[in-house]
């Protein structure tokens, strides 16, 4: 495992990520660790047992992806990925219990509306 400094991170990325493809890279910060660089595109770490799971419910948790992305990457249903996160105490649905109300009442309000029959003129 190589070790870079933040310093060094910050003046050639480039070199970190590209170092990352043959091994993890630890990032410095005052001679402290402070992160953990690991390419993705290594088969082996996506697959260790919860890996996937484990960054898709941060990523889902930090709203950088969607749930229907963060269930993709994690490779899990929807259901199962909701089912999955909420284990973890991350709340799925955003907002006030009257957000939830209403945004429900506009779902029922638009369905029975999709469901009458147009009219031909």
């Amino acid at each position: 495992m190589k070790a870079v400094s933040i310093r060094e991170l910050k003046n050639n990325p480039a070199a970190a990520l590209r170092e990352a493809r043959e091994h993890p890279v630890m990032v410095l910060n005052r001679h402290q660790p402070e992160a953990l660089l690991v390419h993705l595109d290594d088969d082996s770490l996506l697959a260790e047992p919860g890996i996937r799971l484990a960054l898709a419910a941060a990523l889902f948790r930090e709203r950088s992806l969607s749930l229907g992305q963060a269930a993709r990457f994690s490779r899990l249903g929807i259901a199962k990925f909701i089912e999955r996160v909420s284990q973890l105490g991350i709340p799925v649905v955003d907002g006030t219990s009257a957000t939830v109300r209403e945004d429900t009442q506009a779902v029922e309000a638009w369905r029975s509306d999709s469901s009458r029959p147009t009219q031909a003129h």
